[in-house]
């Protein structure tokens, strides 16, 4: 299967997989809000024997027949949640300390 994959601008390591058939202008409005602007990647030929560096070959190529798509998120992201999170309450803690 051809797939085409574009590195999103929102978060570092964030990538769409798209299959020939699909457009970006076609994936869901979420799915566009969380990968901000859109660089093309590059084009590969995914077969189930190719290894990826990231993602497990078979869930990319299960969503793309499912979805037409495939997301990979950032390797940090629940370190990055947890910051935001952290983050949040710090700021909570403090606002509360002044009331």
């Amino acid at each position: 299967m051809k797939v085409y994959i574009y590195r999103g601008s929102r978060r570092e390591g964030m990538y769409i997989y798209l299959d020939s058939r699909e457009r970006l202008e076609q994936l869901p409005a979420p799915v566009i809000q969380q990968l901000g602007t859109t660089e093309f990647a590059m084009e590969i030929e995914l077969t189930k024997d190719r290894k990826l560096g990231q993602e497990n070959t078979a869930n990319v190529l299960e969503n793309l027949e499912k979805h037409g798509f495939h997301v990979q998120m950032p390797k940090d992201i629940e370190e990055q949640l947890q910051q935001a999170a952290d983050q949040v309450t710090s700021t909570a803690s403090v606002k509360n300390d002044r009331d």
